[in-house]
């Protein structure tokens, strides 16, 4: 298989994985806004949850530009 073609499935993969991702932190995220709504503590499972998946995001939002570049510059 070409670079080229190899990038491009693999930009492919990392932009389903961050939707992914998306979709999971939204669940945290919606228990969280819930709990703030109803003037009460947030579970601290849900921060946690919300934390890591914003993390994982943002390492894959960094491979999926890095991957972007290298696509640019071939």
């Amino acid at each position: 298989m070409s670079k080229k073609g190899e990038l491009k499935r693999k930009i492919a993969e990392s932009e389903e994985e961050i939707v992914l991702l998306e979709q999971k932190r939204g669940r945290s995220q919606s228990a969280l806004l819930e709990a703030i709504i109803s003037n009460r503590q947030p579970d601290p499972t849900d921060v946690e949850y919300f934390k890591t998946f914003s993390q994982l995001i943002d390492l894959e939002r960094a491979n999926w530009r890095k991957l972007k570049s290298e696509l640019d510059n071939l």
